[in-house]
C-alpha cells in the first residue's frame, strides 16, 4: 500500500452512479474501492486512525456494507462485533429498534446478550445519509444499557443531514459529500 495514499484517493474509488436505485437518488458505489486492496486498506486504516482516540469495547455495525468497515475496526482495534441485522436473522433473543425510511418503517435486531449494561460501544456504517440505521444502532446500544462511544462512517452525505439525528455523539467521517452532485 502507498503509504501516502490520502483521502482525496481513497475518494477516487467511489463511484457516483446517477438515479440508482430511483430517479433523482445520487448512490455512491464503494465496490470500486472494495476491490482495490490498497485502497480499501487505506480506508480501514485511515477510519482506524479517525477512532483511536475513542475509547470503546465493542463495535456495532448493520448489515450488508457496514459489515465490511465494521469487521475491518473490529479486527483492526482488537474488538468484538456486534451485528445489528434485519428481523429475524439472528438466531437468539433479540433486542430492536426502528427508524423512519421514505416510505414506511425498517427494524435492527441484536442479540440481547451482546450489548452488556455499560460497554462503550463504536458504531460504525459505511455511509451516513439522513442518519436513520445510525440512529437505530445507538438506540440498539443505549437500550441495552451500553453508551455509545462515537460513530463512525467512511462516507458522509452532509446535505441530507444525518449528522443532526446523531446529536450528542461524537461523529467521525472520512469522505464528505456537500451535494448531491459531487
Amino acid at each position: 500500500m502507498p503509504e501516502s495514499m490520502d483521502v482525496r484517493e481513497i475518494e477516487n474509488h467511489i463511484k457516483t452512479v446517477a438515479d440508482f436505485p430511483k430517479s433523482g437518488i445520487s448512490f455512491k458505489d464503494i465496490t470500486p474501492l472494495l476491490e482495490d486492496g490498497p485502497a480499501l486498506r487505506a480506508a480501514v486504516d485511515s477510519l482506524a486512525a479517525a477512532t483511536a482516540t475513542i475509547e470503546y469495547d465493542r463495535i456495532v455495525s448493520a448489515e450488508a456494507r457496514g459489515f465490511v468497515f465494521g469487521t475491518a475496526l473490529a479486527y483492526c482495534s482488537r474488538k468484538g462485533l456486534i451485528l445489528a441485522r434485519k428481523p429475524n436473522k439472528l438466531p437468539r433473543d433479540t433486542i430492536s429498534a426502528s427508524y423512519e425510511l421514505e416510505y414506511g418503517f425498517e427494524t435492527l435486531e441484536a442479540h440481547a446478550d451482546s450489548i452488556k449494561p455499560g460497554a462503550r460501544v463504536l458504531v460504525a456504517d459505511d455511509l451516513l445519509a439522513t442518519g436513520g440505521t445510525a440512529r437505530a444502532m445507538c438506540d440498539l446500544v443505549e437500550n441495552a444499557g451500553g453508551v455509545v462511544a462515537g460513530v463512525a462512517f467512511l462516507i458522509e452525505l452532509s446535505y441530507l443531514k444525518g449528522r443532526e439525528r446523531l446529536i450528542p455523539y461524537n461523529v467521525v467521517s472520512l469522505i464528505s459529500y456537500d451535494n448531491p452532485e459531487d
